[in-house]
């Protein structure tokens, strides 16, 4: 049940205490739920986004352009991010748990194995189906797989968790969540985590309460700040003050440095976002195999056709001008896409106001039709359409990137002598972007260049000169929204923050669920990954209530479902 406030609330708890009702922390209450533990949630937020409670998420950066605003970053509210998120949701990649030649501080405790049966259910959590992720296009065969061409990305039918879990949060009797209840401490005695503090958003009202197992699901930046300043008062805690905490912070590189033009009407309809009869709406994607990958020595990376940039009215298309000024005005433009998407694409200062009003009244009538079929797409049917792609005669689009952010000690967050309104330390960030995660982009597009040559398929045409191409990787490289990397799990407590159990190697009582425990980014979106985890916690949680050890099992197939 949802509560605003500490009204019934005592002052122990005897089942899982969790930190946060994001997408992770609903995941593993709603399966604890179904498994018969009994969780309290605590989330900072209330219901929706109070600009007054979102600024105790407030930050300071060693580079404000390499990072996101704390706004897009972060989401104090029910739902946690998935207020804000495009609800893409995409699986690792068996290469992401190898040892790599190049990536030395990238060590999973775990095999994909061991994590994929559990991406089943998280799936189901995230309310994107099956797990789909391959489909072939019809009629199409390539004899060169260095990419493949197959490969999916799947979206949420609903974007936001706790609309999609209402029901459970709202009447489960096991379910306890507990809106405008800041955690500002946890309480360490015995050598566990004995209680939390909460506190209300304005201060009003603090209290603790006895925990006996706790959960920190807060996000990447949340959680890690709330640990730091755990190990602040206790500073052997999670290897040190020189550990692991922290750092190897990532996210992914993401831009735009080239187009591609598609060979054939077949292909560039096959890329287009469509409803997959697993469940939800896919887009395929262009991936360097993993044998390309080892081969070549670059780091995982996605690819796919995007519209023109939409800023410019030269594109001359009356439903992107269209699109462009809708997304100008921030609240209505959240609509269309998610907030961090849309800050990418909108200038702070919007240009060109009366060129895209110019495209608009030239062809008005082929504008309002293309956008009630985007609306109706997106909002008048179970799936909900995720994104835009326009296609044009030429088949000539902009060519976007998703690539691997590699582990690095010095990319890191720490602890400032400032403080928010309750008294709990800020964050300063450093999220850095080795010059050679850039220089793998541009091998990859090399590499895709050539297989286009090959296999016929088209061709593509960089934006800029050969040598400046890394530059522009670069200079495009800014992130945020993917929290990766700074309480990893590991083998050991030199190496990271929680053992292969997501639970504390100094504090057998405390758990991360968090995309921040995943040592490799990937090129995949890191939420789902996160549930997936998620739901294999709750799972050994609660066959530990029952007094039972669980075998977590393993599939041996390495493959994802194919369609």
């Amino acid at each position: 049940m949802i509560h605003d406030g500490f009204d019934g609330l005592g002052t122990h708890f005897p089942g899982v205490c969790i930190i946060g009702a994001g997408p992770i922390g609903i995941a593993l209450a709603v399966e604890l739920e179904r498994q018969n533990v009994p969780v309290l949630m605590l989330e900072s937020g209330g219901h929706r986004q109070s600009p007054s409670i979102q600024a105790l998420a407030e930050a300071d950066f060693a580079e404000p352009d390499r990072h996101d605003d704390m706004r897009i970053a972060t989401a104090r509210a029910l739902g946690g991010t998935s207020n804000l998120w495009g609800a893409r949701c995409v699986i690792y990649d068996p290469i992401d748990f190898m040892p790599r030649p190049g990536l030395v501080d990238a060590r999973w405790p775990i095999t994909y194995d061991e994590l994929f049966p559990f991406y089943a259910r998280a799936c189901e959590i995230a309310n994107t189906g099956n797990v789909v992720y391959t489909a072939p296009i019809d009629g199409l065969a390539v004899a060169d797989d260095s990419f493949s061409l197959d490969t999916l990305e799947r979206w949420a039918n609903e974007q936001k968790l706790h609309v999609t879990h209402r029901r459970t949060l709202s009447e489960s009797k096991l379910i306890d969540v507990r809106l405008e209840a800041v955690v500002t401490d946890i309480g360490i005695a015995d050598g566990r985590a004995d209680s939390v503090e909460i506190a209300r958003p304005d201060g009003s009202e603090r209290r603790r309460i006895k925990v006996e197992r706790l959960v920190v699901a807060a996000g990447g930046l949340e959680t890690t700040r709330l640990l730091l300043a755990t190990q602040r008062k206790n500073t052997a805690l999670f290897g040190g003050l020189d550990g692991p905490l922290g750092r190897y912070y990532m996210g992914h590189l993401i831009g735009e440095i080239a187009d591609i033009t598609m060979a054939t009407d077949e292909l560039d309809r096959a890329f287009d976002f469509f409803v997959h009869d697993s469940g939800s709406y896919v887009r395929r994607r262009f991936v360097p195999s993993e044998e390309t990958q080892l081969r070549e020595g670059v780091l995982n990376t996605a690819l796919w056709p995007v519209v023109p940039p939409v800023a410019d009215p030269r594109h001359g298309s009356p439903f992107l001008s269209l699109v462009y000024l809708v997304m100008t005005l921030g609240p209505v433009g959240r609509l269309v896409v998610a907030e961090a998407i849309r800050r990418r694409h909108i200038p702070d200062q919007p240009e060109h106001i009366r060129a895209h009003l110019a495209n608009v009244l030239r062809g008005a009538p082929e504008a309002v039709g293309q956008a009630f079929g985007f609306l109706k797409r997106r909002y008048g049917r179970r799936e909900r359409l995720p994104g835009l792609f326009v296609h044009n005669r030429n088949r000539r689009y902009g060519l976007s990137y998703h690539s691997e952010h590699s582990p690095d000690p010095l990319s890191r967050v720490w602890l400032t002598d400032k403080v928010d309104a309750l008294g709990l330390p800020r964050l300063e960030i450093d999220l850095r972007f080795p010059r050679a995660d850039a220089q793998s982009v541009v091998k990859v597009h090399d590499l895709f260049e050539d297989w286009l040559g090959k296999t016929g398929l088209g061709t593509i045409e960089y934006r800029m000169p050969r040598d400046q191409r890394v530059a522009g990787v670069l200079s495009q490289a800014r992130h945020g929204t993917h929290q990766i990397g700074m309480t990893r799990m590991a083998a050991n407590r030199r190496e990271g923050v929680v053992d292969r159990h997501l639970r504390s190697f100094d504090l057998p009582n405390l758990y991360v669920a968090s995309t921040a425990v995943l040592p490799t980014s990937g090129q995949a979106n890191p939420t789902l990954t996160g549930m997936a985890l998620a739901v294999r916690l709750a799972q050994s949680l609660a066959a530990e209530s029952a007094g039972k050890v669980r075998a977590f099992p393993v599939n041996p197939m390495r493959e994802t479902v194919a369609a």
